[in-house]
């Protein structure tokens, strides 16, 4: 196998995929505190009501076992310098327990499928720099590098 490239180990079978609601906060709360953003399961519903209100966004969970294991939240938006429809995901996360097993690049590739029924011309994402490893596992899914991104904090996000 080459180096970077990240080959499932099997064991997880294709995870049902479905649009989140409300009811699922619980396990979103926990997505997303795994991922290193803590979230309470009432803050988790609110966030969930803001996207499934927007036809602009989308949250979908991805479910294997009986259990929720991961998640991917997109955004479209109109990217003026192109004059077209980009498709950012701004929130991937697979359990500790289901990463290695493919669901990852299952949830990448329904966002693409999202992204290319919704008119988009490219998906894009944006992953902290200390996140090598999740790097690794985006460029061996077909992403490459883009833009440095900035930021400057207006509050406390």
């Amino acid at each position: 196998m080459k180096p970077g490239h990240f080959a499932p180990r099997g064991d997880l079978p294709d995870a049902d995929l479905r649009s989140a609601s409300v009811i699922d906060a619980d396990d979103v709360a926990a997505l997303l505190s795994e991922l290193g953003y803590p979230c309470s399961e009432a803050e988790a519903r609110e966030r969930i009501r803001a996207v499934t209100a927007n036809d602009r966004q989308a949250l979908v969970l991805a479910r294997s076992g009986g259990r929720v294991c991961g998640l991917i939240a997109l955004d479209f938006m109109y990217y003026l310098p192109l004059g077209t429809t980009t498709c950012r995901i701004t929130a991937l996360v697979v359990t500790s327990t289901a990463q290695g097993h493919g669901l990852g690049r299952q949830l990448l590739k329904e966002a693409e499928r999202r992204a290319r029924f919704g008119g988009a011309a490219r998906l894009e994402l944006s992953s902290g720099s200390q996140r090598a490893d999740a790097h690794a596992f985006y460029q061996a899914c077909g992403f490459s590098d883009g833009t440095l991104r900035f930021i400057k904090r207006l509050g406390d996000a």
